[in-house]
């Protein structure tokens, strides 16, 4: 596949978006049916060349395609998912993200998007360094396994948390890493990574104080 991504004349500069934090107020609308799909749209410019990792059936690289004119690229493993992703018009291809990045070279991409799929890889670090590299700006989603509904199920039921959050059993679970808020700012600070937003909800409400008790999903924007 060719790795040479033309950028429209219409684009934007590709600096941070700081316009969208006005945007958001405590409660935080949804995008097909997520809120952190909204909070995606609302970070990246119109015209970005934009990579989504673990990109489903391609609903948000559609989405955003229609809506932000971006030029879109999407990796999946399973082949379903992509045959459906290619049906709505969106370029995908089937890959395994814990492999690597290495058809693309350094900073191809403007953002690239790693959401509700960190804590489903086998090698979460490597990952977030290649999209990194391949990428001026990273943003990661992920559930927020320090949320207090999980303390609690863990702490009274001493088994694998189960909670409306992360409804599956241990042994059903999709989920291979357990990381918290925390736990991923701790990872910035190690690798040396800037945090340009994080944006904490419940629901579709945003948590200013005590995120990593009272927020169920995060969403960092961050960058070497």
């Amino acid at each position: 596949m060719g790795t040479t991504l033309t950028k429209p004349q219409t684009a934007k500069p590709e600096t941070p978006a700081a316009e969208p934090q006005r945007h958001l107020g405590p409660f935080v609308r949804q995008i097909l049916g997520r809120s952190d799909y909204a909070i995606i749209s609302e970070l990246i410019p119109p015209g970005s060349r934009v990579l989504d990792l673990g990109c489903g059936d391609g609903e948000l690289l559609e989405w955003l395609i229609e809506h932000k004119n971006v030029i879109a690229r999407g990796i999946e493993i399973d082949s379903a998912k992509v045959q459906r992703a290619i049906a709505r018009g969106v370029s995908v291809f089937q890959g395994d993200i814990d492999e690597g990045l290495t058809d693309y070279p350094d900073q191809v991409f403007d953002y690239v998007i790693l959401s509700q799929t960190l804590q489903e890889t086998r090698r979460p670090l490597k990952v977030l360094r290649e999209m990194l590299r391949v990428g001026r700006h990273g943003i990661v989603a992920f559930p927020n396994f320090g949320h207090w509904s999980v303390r609690l199920s863990h702490l009274f039921s001493g088994r694998a948390p189960r909670t409306k959050l992360f409804p599956h059993a241990w042994y059903d679970s999709p989920n291979i890493h357990f990381l918290t808020i925390k736990d991923f700012e701790d990872l910035c600070k190690q690798e040396g990574w800037t945090i340009e937003r994080r944006i904490c909800l419940a629901g579709n409400h945003t948590v200013p104080l005590l995120a990593n008790l009272l927020a169920e999903v995060a969403v960092f924007m961050i960058r070497k």
